[in-house]
């Protein structure tokens, strides 16, 4: 009789039945095997989760008191039939991929992704195996990012300009990973580098992990642009154009996505300037890091899924899509970002 498939797709998630898991689930079930913190990869309602160390404390923060074990990364654990280790995913810190292995027959998930190091994050590992399950947020061959010191340096010079003519400056960023990748990154010797509560209740779990981080301060009821003149201020998306942000005057805002890259879709935030870095791979990282896993089946989920699997199958490979209800960076993509491109 022929074994069932190492991992099946269900309506609650990626199941494994011979350990008795689920990976990123979305829907409550016993298990809950997850990739990294973020809301739409780590749910409430589970009986169990088993993330990294790393990953560990931001999960609690969101979650509350759960039942969670960890592991460390490349550490191996038998699970019902199947063994299992984490490997390093370079998305945000803690962040990683998840290797199932029974009978020499390798499935790696990959979560979420990106090939280039950030300097905080634990850098992308490529493992081998069998069947790769890739995200594919920006698969398409329009997204190709530029070096991280070079948007870095974008970014400060857009700061050190609205200090000079005394504005302060917002920056809309996730709170894990984005919002830290930028204070890090950014040159603390242009003005005070401030952030909003959820931002700054993230940073300091990871600052007591020991990730490198430098001092920020968490806006307050007495902090404005008079108080601190020139600052930056990391914020999540939804703040701008709001009472909390009003305070701030007349301040230059700024969302930092890869989504930037298309100009219609800035202009539907509303943003006045947008910068493109990105959590997730870009067109090249993806194909790199599909073509070093060594895998000959690969799964796309989450992202130009129908574009990315044919592109995959002409390229030789027995390629399929997973559904999931990941949200990928959290912008809503247009209906043709071809098109939209094609007319910047």
């Amino acid at each position: 009789m022929a074994q069932q498939p190492l991992l099946t797709f269900t309506d609650r998630g990626i199941c494994c039945p011979e350990g008795g898991f689920y990976i990123d689930p979305w829907r409550p079930v016993g298990r809950a095997l997850i990739t990294h913190g973020h809301s739409d990869h780590a749910r409430p309602g589970h009986g169990a989760y088993l993330a990294t160390d790393a990953a560990a404390p931001v999960i609690r923060h969101r979650l509350g008191p759960i039942r969670l074990e960890t592991i460390g990364f490349g550490e191996t654990r038998q699970i019902g039939g199947v063994t299992v280790s984490f490997h390093p995913a370079g998305h945000v810190p803690g962040s990683a991929q998840i290797r199932i292995e029974r009978g020499g027959e390798v499935w790696v998930v990959s979560g979420d992704y990106k090939t280039e190091p950030d300097g905080l994050s634990e850098p992308f590992e490529p493992v081998l195996c069998h069947t790769f399950i890739s995200e594919c947020t920006f698969g398409l061959p329009v997204f190709r990012w530029a070096p991280q010191p070079e948007v870095m340096a974008r970014i400060n010079r857009w700061w050190a300009a609205n200090a000079a003519e005394g504005r302060m400056s917002i920056l809309g960023a996730y709170a894990l990973g984005k919002a830290q990748r930028l204070m890090a990154g950014l040159d603390p010797g242009i003005g005070p580098l401030l952030t909003h509560g959820a931002v700054e209740e993230t940073t300091a779990i990871l600052r007591a992990q020991g990730y490198p981080l430098p001092a920020t301060t968490r806006v307050t009821a007495g902090i404005d642009a008079k108080s601190h003149p020139g600052a930056l201020v990391i914020a999540p998306p939804g703040a701008e154009a709001t009472p909390w942000a009003n305070r701030f005057g007349g301040y230059a805002s700024a969302f930092v996505s890869g989504w930037m890259q298309i100009r219609g879709i800035r202009r539907r935030r509303g943003a006045s300037t947008g910068f493109v870095l990105s959590d997730h791979a870009d067109w090249p990282g993806l194909n790199t890091a599909i073509r070093e896993t060594g895998a000959t089946r690969v799964y796309v989920t989450h992202g130009y899924t129908q574009i990315f699997r044919r592109w995959l199958a002409d390229q030789g490979y027995d390629a399929g899509i997973v559904a999931t209800e990941y949200e990928g960076e959290g912008i809503e993509a247009p209906a043709d970002p071809l098109v939209e491109a094609a007319a910047e």
